[in-house]
C-alpha cells in the first residue's frame, strides 16, 4: 500500500471509532483524493476547529467553491456540528475526514462522482 492508502485507512479509523460512522470508502477515497497533497502536510491535513479563521477557511473553500452550496448561517451549523461529531477534544481533526462528513451531511456525494 501507499501513503496515501495509509491515510485513507487511518481517516477510515476515525469515521469509525472517533465519529461512530461506517464509512463509504470509494467516497472517502475520493474526498481525500479532492485535498490533494494537504494531506502530507502535517498542518494542512487537519482542520483547527478551534480557530475561526479555519472555520471559514473549510466554509468558504470546501462547501462554497468545491460543493458548490450557497452561503448561508446553515453551513456554519454543520461545521460545527461535524467538530462536535469528530469530538471538540480530539486535537487531530483530519481535513479528509471533516469533508468527507460534511460532503454526507448535504448530500453532496454527486461531486465525487
Amino acid at each position: 500500500m501507499g501513503k496515501r492508502d495509509d491515510l485513507i485507512a487511518v481517516y477510515a479509523d476515525d469515521l469509525k471509532n472517533k465519529c461512530g460512522m461506517s464509512p463509504d470508502m470509494d467516497l472517502l477515497t475520493k474526498v481525500t483524493i479532492g485535498c490533494g497533497p494537504a494531506i502530507y502536510n502535517k498542518d494542512a491535513s487537519t482542520v483547527a476547529a478551534t480557530q475561526e479563521a479555519e472555520l471559514e477557511t473549510v466554509k468558504n473553500n470546501f462547501l462554497i467553491k468545491k460543493l458548490g452550496l450557497a452561503d448561508s448561517p446553515a453551513l456554519m451549523d454543520a461545521i460545527n456540528q461535524a467538530m462536535d461529531t469528530y469530538g471538540r477534544s480530539e486535537r487531530s481533526k483530519y481535513r479528509a475526514v471533516v469533508y468527507y462528513m460534511l460532503t454526507k451531511h448535504f448530500g453532496k456525494e454527486s461531486v465525487y462522482g
